[in-house]
């Protein structure tokens, strides 16, 4: 087992929804442990700690009619100690009180804990209420908390009197601040990471090394779309070489959605007589928790290797500038904001099919379509559902997603009126 996993620090959504996929499956705490990167001991603390109990059905009355409730399942004492893998939970007919381990369950349990454990004051009593009163006092002068800060010893930073304002642990409440009650609270949104262990051997510098060790100019570029937050997100690959991208549409943003649908688009290439790794052989992102599933990407249905994935580094999005900068264009059909929820995959195919069917001044007058057709030829580009879309009818503003909107439903072999191109045909 890799050491570097064992070490890890905590254990995130995806393993524990594996850890109770495997628990279903019948699996022991070794199998599961190799499967997650972690040892068999994490593993039964885990599912010790995180039990969900459930009273067993009523089996019988006493005479005067109290009903006698179950006893623990003896098989509960020794591992996995869970009834997730016994057969009879399925009809539930058992009679004996049960324990289930459940993965969401327990990632909020362990939130909660995670952020209970810090809560609370760093100081002692006195302190604490020395600085309460020099603050209260102040407030009540009106005075401002920066002139506070710079003029009392109060023994905390200015940050951490706001805190404790916004907790109500001092005195005073934010009716005394004179303008704390006219500022709305800044929404706070932060998306699940990639995990470090996921990215050891795959940082930018890696990336960089290996592209100057092998001689590579051209790779693939990775990002997502995002439309309604918590909806549906398009998955985009950029090919350097000639700016040419398309889509996988999510039905949401994680990181067992992204291995999904990866998987079912390698075994449509499969299909197709082309090997994603011989496509796509360098795989460059950023640290989007859905791409968090490193196999899915890399590895052939067997489990091989066959291709490359490298992160960027946090918050540089210009270290793949070329996926960013087509988004741009993508941007001016679907505009910002704009929901993603009544899309298709013939929409988002369409869509990408007249951005790269548009002539580039930095591709000396071609389209990336022209480009990749050469390099690979239709038949790949079929498999990736873009279509040449005439130059006299390339849409490149938002009137095409107010085309798609109207039209009615693609039919397989069929002209479709309203966008009388290849591309709705």
């Amino acid at each position: 087992m890799d050491k570097k996993l064992e070490k890890d620090q905590h254990l995130t959504l995806e393993a524990r929804e594996e850890i109770q996929k495997r628990l279903e499956g019948g699996a022991t705490f070794k199998d599961i442990a190799r499967r997650v990167g972690k040892c068999p001991t994490t593993i039964s603390r885990e599912v010790k700690k995180h039990l969900t109990f459930k009273e067993a059905p009523e089996t019988h009355r006493k005479g005067d009619g109290t009903t006698i409730q179950g006893k623990p399942c003896p098989k509960l004492m020794k591992a996995p100690f869970v009834c997730n893998p016994c057969e009879k939970n399925s009809y539930n007919r058992c009679a004996y009180r049960r324990q289930f381990y459940y993965a969401k369950q327990a990632q909020k349990e362990y939130a909660f804990t995670l952020v209970d454990a810090r809560e609370g004051i760093p100081l002692n009593k006195q302190a604490f209420h020395d600085a309460d009163a020099i603050i209260s006092k102040a407030i009540k002068k009106g005075q401002r908390m920066y002139h506070i800060m710079q003029t009392y010893d109060v023994g905390i930073s200015m940050s951490s009197a706001y805190r404790y304002l916004h907790k109500d642990y001092l005195s005073i409440n934010k009716l005394d601040m004179p303008r704390m009650v006219k500022f709305k609270a800044r929404k706070q949104y932060r998306g699940v990471g990639v995990p470090k262990a996921a990215k050891v051997g795959r940082t930018y510098e890696d990336f960089k090394a290996y592209i100057d060790e092998h001689e590579i100019r051209h790779w693939v570029e990775m990002d997502t779309v995002i439309g309604r937050v918590g909806g549906k997100v398009i998955m985009t690959f950029d090919f350097t070489q000639m700016n040419f991208m398309f889509g996988l549409l999510l039905d949401d943003k994680t990181a067992a959605e992204a291995a999904e649908k990866i998987r079912a688009f390698k075994e449509r290439l499969r299909l197709g007589g082309i090997r994603f790794g011989d496509l796509c052989p360098v795989l460059l992102t950023d640290n989007g928790g859905e791409f968090s599933d490193v196999a899915a990407f890399i590895n052939d249905a067997e489990g091989a290797a066959e291709s490359r994935l490298y992160f960027c580094d946090p918050y540089r999005s210009c270290q793949k500038p070329k996926v960013e900068k087509n988004h741009t264009l993508f941007r001016d059909i679907v505009p910002k904001g704009e929901s993603l929820d009544s899309f298709t995959q013939d929409m988002v195919n369409l869509i990408f099919s007249h951005v790269n069917s548009g002539k580039r001044k930095v591709l000396g007058g071609k389209s990336p379509y022209a480009l990749f057709v050469f390099m690979f030829g239709e038949t790949t580009a079929d498999l990736l559902g873009i279509r040449h879309i005439p130059a006299q009818e390339v849409i490149q503003d938002h009137t095409l997603l107010r085309v798609l909107k109207k039209a009615p439903p693609r039919v397989p072999g069929k002209w479709n009126p309203v966008c009388p191109h290849r591309g709705c045909s």
